[in-house]
């Protein structure tokens, strides 16, 4: 009976009154019987509420569905807020590209160097180069010069292109010989410092930075321009341009060393061979790459390259980054003074 009521209430809704009833209508009799007519009235009670209850929540609910509860739970989020959603996933994605191109762009211009050495020292050989500088081209050479008895301002095309190499070659032994000092206590150094080699893909390197040279030389334009709104100040010509405008060909030749040879060999080595990778153990390369550009444009004391400079500095720093090799950058280097000492000979 009890069986028969249950089965009922997935069909239709259950009868539990009669049940009751005849479950509860007893027979007095024996102690025996009525002991085992509590117990199974009372096993029949537990039972029946628990089918009780079970029944009554498949007649209330019969038609509820896991299922469907879910697709009306989303379903409304989906219907109002489609334009938001879709032009949040655009957003993201928008971001997430751009970032994922400038991380691919700076990969692709280098990681950092192992830099064993800390930034006391990188203060410390800049300094000492910034004064070995001034010092030699300054008070040393001209104080020898006159105490061999040559005065600077009678000397010829000749003689001043030659007090000029001089000079330029001293102030770049000084400059290496700082470097030595202050860094052989970190000896050997890593592979990948002061490296020069003639294998590798670097040609292709220095002929990208070739084409830039027409973008240095319109930000040069445009320093000169910006130099000519401001208060005019006085500019002596450099001893390669009295050469030039003398057109002495002994005095050109050595001049033209000075600027395409000399020059970029130890700038190179100081400014993208030791300062830039020095840097990256503190910010990223490419910051890197910009703080020392600044630094090279300000090492020349010379307003009106200060634009094209710290581009052409920008544009080696990226080449030497990506080569890991000094002789791409010193050849930009020479090639661009070779370029611009062209330009003044016309």
């Amino acid at each position: 009976m009890l069986s028969s009521a249950c089965s009922c209430s997935f069909s239709q809704r259950p009868i539990l009154a009669p049940s009751i009833t005849k479950f509860r209508v007893l027979r007095p009799g024996s102690s025996s019987l009525t002991q085992s007519s509590r117990i199974v009235e009372s096993n029949f009670k537990s039972s029946k509420s628990k089918r009780k209850i079970s029944c009554f929540r498949h007649a209330i609910f019969p038609s509820e569905n896991p299922q469907s509860e879910c697709i009306e739970h989303f379903l409304p989020e989906e219907v109002v807020k489609p334009d938001t959603d879709k032009s949040n996933s655009g957003k993201r994605d928008w971001k997430s590209s751009l970032l994922e191109a400038a991380d691919t762009a700076l990969r692709a211009i280098g990681s950092r160097w192992t830099v064993p050495w800390s930034a006391e020292t990188i203060l410390q050989v800049m300094l000492l180069w910034v004064a070995a500088f001034w010092l030699i081209g300054s008070w040393m050479i001209p104080f020898a010069a006159h105490m061999a008895g040559f005065n600077k301002g009678s000397l010829t095309f000749r003689g001043q292109a030659l007090f000029s190499l001089v000079t330029d070659v001293t102030e770049g032994l000084a400059g290496i010989a700082i470097l030595h000092c202050c860094l052989s206590q970190f000896h050997p150094l890593p592979s990948d410092w002061f490296r020069f080699s003639l294998s590798g893909n670097w040609q292709l390197e220095v002929v990208l930075g070739c084409f830039m040279f027409p973008l240095v030389n319109q930000l040069s334009q445009f320093n000169l321009h910006l130099l000519r709104l401001m208060p005019a100040t006085a500019i002596a010509p450099s001893s390669v341009e009295q050469s030039i405008l003398a057109r002495d060909p002994v005095a050109m030749a050595i001049c033209a060393t000075v600027v395409s040879v000399c020059a970029p060999i130890w700038e190179e080595i100081v400014f993208r061979g030791f300062l830039l990778p020095s840097l990256t153990k503190y910010i990223p390369v490419w910051c890197a790459i910009l703080v020392s550009s600044v630094a090279f444009a300000l090492a020349h004391f010379n307003v009106q390259t200060i634009l094209p400079l710290i581009f052409l500095g920008i544009v080696m720093g990226v080449v030497y980054a990506r080569s890991r090799n000094l002789l791409p950058p010193m050849l930009l280097h020479s090639l661009w003074n070779g370029f611009v000492f062209l330009g003044l000979m016309r």
